[in-house]
């Protein structure tokens, strides 16, 4: 029996209590939307005391079901002023389901630091952070390893999330000890600083019992098997990791470059070598000893993840992944993967979203601080956020206030957040996707990169779309990647066979498409609570004006075409 947990920080008061079937089941962005809009807060201040922090496992969590051990973070965030899920790899969800729980909440804010410490006999101890302050969480994590001993699972807020700042994520370790696996976007770290909550670590005890632990066993490894025979696991995933997307998107002209002036960073038709994507990267990090398959996640089959290697063979940073490529990378003019690992190493010491981040140092970068393709620039902007100084202080809120504050025109957000690595003028339905979802500017709600519509009406490719965001949504609710979905929305018989062996539930196939369903209309309803419109899901002006090279394509869709495409959503 798994447990739902509410912490009161201002008391340091716990309550715990039990839950059984379906509620075990309900997890991530469903669960997250549903308690977010019943306990109001939508009109909540998002740094203040009533904007709850929340922390929730899926249905096998704990277990080596592969890629089922993700950790889903949510609250209304302070860089939207929206709902936001972001969900991380790593051990934290492990963690929680090893000790049978389903669901933590974090209310109001301590008054000093604390260190949140679960331990084996389920009692939990609010210690003394103190000594963790204003450090990297590289230092912040070996100390803690120090203190509760290796055996255990950490979940960080950087020193960029102690003072608020709006690029602050929440880091998880992996499956080395790395606190390298972020819940990173929306400013879910800044949320975790204001409740003066320094690090979250579970004991890791041993692999929690199932209602029927033959089924479970039998269903881990049949599904292994799967993902072992799917081709787009093994031909894409297993083989270059997301870094491929990079050299897709440079392809067909859709990848962010020099704030998003241009959609290729190399022309490799007319024989330039691009150096920042999968199949350049790939064989140079393995030359020098890196690790090209690696597991983020206790149990995952697909090893999408990396361990970068410098030219010495000593490792720089794990992971090197797509969207760090596109917008710390080529979005800043950056065009060498070394110098990239060092800026990625550096913003995952600072437990920091490289999206947004790269989206920041990008529109300084437009405004005239430094030429793209400055990294030492780049390094001192880390610096400066480390040091929290009034610089710093500054450019810790994001791009969209950056750009603010220094009078810039060209800012690729929406509602506030940095658009990830895909050009919506070229990558249209995720662009559509981006537009409108209430998560902001975020691909993972429903990403279709290789989609061709160009050639399509907006009808259609809202249809495919929502499609697609239904089946993510549910992904997301139930502690799974995204990345295997190739067989889990494929094989949902299956899946639901192993989710009511696991936990005694009689579900149908039908549960899946109402659970991402459900999410998505509590998601909606949440933003329009906050007070979001249909301008709220406008691209910024540029991308109307101005066409992107090599393509010279300009945005076709407005905020008003697609801000209702959750209207007609029911749950059947």
């Amino acid at each position: 029996m798994r447990k739902y947990i509410d912490i009161h920080l201002n008391e340091h008061k716990i309550d715990v209590r039990d839950i059984d079937k379906e509620e075990s089941v309900k997890a991530g962005r469903w669960l997250i939307a549903k308690k977010l809009l019943e306990m109001g807060a939508a009109t909540a201040d998002p740094l203040g005391p009533n904007n709850p922090l929340i922390f929730s496992a899926g249905p096998f969590a704990g277990s080596s079901f592969s890629n089922a051990n993700r950790t889903s973070v949510g609250c209304k965030s302070p860089l939207t002023g929206g709902i936001k899920e972001a969900n991380g790899g790593g051990t934290f969800g492990y963690g929680m389901g090893q000790l049978y729980i389903s669901t933590i909440v974090l209310h109001g804010q301590s008054a000093n630091w604390v260190v949140l410490h679960f331990k084996k006999d389920g009692s939990i101890e609010f210690d003394d952070a103190s000594p963790y302050l204003g450090k990297g969480n590289m230092e912040v994590a070996k100390m803690l390893y120090a203190k509760y001993g290796k055996k255990t699972a950490l979940g960080l807020c950087g020193p960029v999330g102690e003072y608020e700042g709006l690029l602050a994520g929440i880091a998880f370790s992996d499956t080395d000890g790395r606190p390298s696996r972020l819940a990173a976007r929306g400013g879910v770290g800044a949320v975790m600083g204001s409740k003066k909550v320094k690090a979250i670590v579970f004991d890791l005890d041993k692999t929690p019992q199932f209602h029927d632990p033959k089924g479970v066993r039998d269903a881990v490894k049949d599904y292994a098997k799967m993902l072992l025979a799917d081709s787009v696991v093994t031909g894409f995933y297993a083989a270059v990791g997301t870094m491929g997307m990079a050299d897709f998107q440079n392809m067909i002209g859709g990848l962010p470059v020099r704030n998003f002036s241009s959609g290729q960073f190399a022309n490799t038709k007319a024989g330039e070598t691009f150096k920042m994507g999968g199949d350049y990267i790939g064989p140079l990090n393995t030359s020098r000893g890196g690790e090209q398959t690696h597991a983020c996640m206790p149990g995952c089959t697909i090893q999408c993840s990396n361990v970068y290697f410098d030219a010495n063979g000593k490792e720089v940073v794990s992971p090197v992944e797509y969207e760090t490529l596109g917008l710390l990378g080529t979005n800043c003019g950056i065009g060498d993967p070394d110098d990239l690992a060092q800026l990625n190493y550096l913003a995952n010491d600072l437990g920091i979203d490289t999206i947004e981040a790269g989206g920041t140092v990008g529109v300084l970068m437009e405004a005239g601080l430094a030429e793209f393709g400055d990294v030492k620039f780049a390094a001192k902007v880390m610096a400066e956020l480390y040091k929290g100084s009034s610089d710093g202080k500054i450019w810790a809120q994001g791009a969209a206030r950056v750009g603010e504050h220094y009078n810039v025109k060209r800012v690729p957000v929406i509602k506030k957040q940095t658009i990830s690595a895909y050009d919506p003028r070229v990558v249209e339905a995720t662009g559509i996707a981006m537009m409108a979802t209430a998560q902001g500017a975020d691909h993972t709600v429903g990403n279709l990169p290789r989609l061709k519509t160009r050639d399509m009406d907006l009808a259609k490719m809202i249809e495919l779309s929502i499609a697609d965001q239904i089946k993510v949504a549910a992904t997301d609710s139930l502690g799974l990647c995204i990345f295997g979905r190739t067989v889990t929305t494929t094989q949902l018989p299956f899946i639901v066979n192993a989710i009511n062996a696991a936990h005694n539930t009689t579900l149908t196939e039908q549960f899946f498409y109402d659970l991402g369903t459900e999410a998505l209309i509590n998601e909606h309803k949440f933003n329009l609570a906050a007070g979001f419109t249909a301008a709220d899901d406008e691209l910024p002006a540029f991308f109307y004006t101005e066409p992107v090279a090599p393509t010279n394509h300009t945005a076709r869709f407005h905020g008003a075409e697609v801000h209702r495409m959750y209207d007609k959503l029911v749950v059947n």
